[in-house]
């Protein structure tokens, strides 16, 4: 056989696993963010509850918090397994960038992992706190679990931001011969995507909260318990809305100018020109975009704040270098704007209706609103992500590595995907069935103590030195 006959069948026997290998990890990725956002930020909102509970002796709040610190073990739990899935899955499904790369992300990988087991660690000493710990000193435990939260995601997201724009490293025959770790980690893109995925946490995690509470109170239980429930959630999620929509778009004209082909596809611009439209929805088919609603000049003006500023189109590259399905990636950037908008409105609507009345709408179109507003932001977070890391492709590290070059050539991806699939809906299921569960019980009441934690306050007066009568 000649060699480059060799080649070729290389190719493609490397090119078959790709699209596997890729959707493997959007599978295990797309399941794991969800209950990664959830342990970046309830942990918080719980906090939220305790602190108000200790503070204005809020037997309500205390309630939330506790029952809420049940159902964030067993989210903290599940995501642990999930997220160590995906930790053997960037050396099994990508040996090609961690052969190639390894030296750079170490940094940030390791980082995340101590992070990791600081959460996991107190995690488990605030579980145990309860009843076993004074108020406030219990409270403090549970300090650790959040930051851990926050700057394990920065570190995961300074790996995929850096995969956006690579830098800090300097490279002598192909090896990596020196790393400015804090060039990786800090990277350009950085800037932008650790805020947007953390406000993206907060907003998951509270409108997820909300939802649950919104829902019981569109079924007729309008108690105190289910308004506190909501308005912990709601409120948080709600305030941090509007800056996620400032963030995004500054990262939307960052993307323009860093990673102008994504950008393109994300706003349907084939050809780099001036006074550029923005199309909202409809499908790109064969150089035409059908039902989709025409806005003049609006793309260039949002990219440079001006109708004259010129955008890039995907045409300055060639076909192989350009992103697939590109309606994929519009609609799904379209989405995710669309969606944040409607949250916005759905946080106005609250704060005109407090302004004006001291209390949250009574109108049932703001209940529907709030009981899905956790399932919008989810899909918004997840839409955000398919035009991350589609809109990326062909390049797994931008301009340097391909994904096909970084993909394994070892068989048997179809069957561990099938696998994946099937174990994260058993998971999903189980995970779904024990909150359910919880819920159940504290429907009930069952069990639960009046003293959330600690000795009762007349022996925690008495340890303090008081008489005790």
């Amino acid at each position: 056989m000649r060699f480059a006959d060799v080649v070729v069948a290389a190719g493609a026997r490397a090119g078959a696993e790709v699209v596997p290998a890729r959707g493997q990890m959007a599978t295990t990725l797309g399941f794991h963010i969800i209950l990664a956002s959830l342990g970046i930020a309830l942990p918080t909102i719980v906090l939220l509850a305790e602190f108000i509970g200790l503070r204005r002796r809020d037997e309500v709040a205390m309630t939330l918090a506790r029952r809420w610190s049940q159902a964030m073990g067993v989210l903290v739990a599940v995501g642990a397994v999930t997220g160590t899935v995906l930790s053997f899955e960037m050396g099994l499904l990508w040996p090609g960038l961690m052969r190639q790369y390894g030296a750079v992300l170490g940094f940030p990988f390791g980082v995340e992992g101590i992070f990791f087991f600081l959460e996991a660690i107190f995690t488990a000493i605030y579980l145990y706190g309860w009843r076993r710990l004074p108020g406030w000193a219990h409270w403090w435990t549970g300090v650790p679990i959040a930051l851990s939260g926050i700057f394990g995601a920065m570190s995961v997201i300074a790996v995929n931001s850096w995969m956006n724009q690579p830098g800090g490293f300097t490279q002598s025959g192909g090896r990596i011969t020196s790393v400015d770790v804090w060039q990786v980690y800090f990277n350009h893109a950085a800037i932008y995507e650790m805020p947007h995925m953390i406000l993206a946490a907060y907003m998951v995690s509270g409108f997820t909260v909300a939802g649950v509470y919104a829902a019981g109170i569109l079924r007729g239980r309008r108690d105190r318990y289910h308004y506190t429930g909501f308005a912990l959630g709601f409120v948080p999620a709600a305030v941090l809305t509007p800056f996620q929509i400032f963030v995004g778009d500054t990262a939307a004209r960052a993307i323009a100018h860093d990673q102008p082909v994504k950008f393109a596809a994300m706003e349907y611009v084939a050809q780099t020109s001036r006074q550029v439209p923005e199309w909202l929805a409809g499908v790109y088919v064969n150089g035409h975009v059908y039902a989709g609603l025409k806005i003049p000049d609006m793309d260039s003006l949002l990219v440079g704040f001006g109708p004259g500023t010129q955008v890039t189109g995907w045409d300055s590259v060639p076909p192989a270098d350009r992103p697939p399905v590109v309606w994929l990636i519009h609609l799904c950037f379209d989405a995710m704007v669309g969606l944040g908008f409607l949250l916005l409105l759905a946080g106005l609507w609250a704060l005109y209706a407090w302004w004006r009345h001291r209390r949250l709408p009574s109108q049932r179109l703001f209940w529907l609103l709030g009981a899905v507003s956790g399932l919008a932001a989810i899909v918004a977070m997840e839409c955000g992500w398919v035009v991350t890391e589609v809109g990326r492709q062909p390049w797994v590290v931008y301009q340097l590595l391909t994904t096909a070059d970084a993909a394994t050539t070892n068989g048997g991806v179809i069957a561990s995907l099938t696998f994946v699939i099937v174990l994260y809906a058993l998971l999903g299921a189980a995970t779904i069935a024990i909150l359910r569960i919880l819920a159940r019980r504290w429907r009930r009441g069952a069990g639960e103590p009046e003293v959330p934690y600690g000795p009762p306050p007349a022996l925690q007066d008495q340890s303090l030195g008081g008489t005790g009568s």
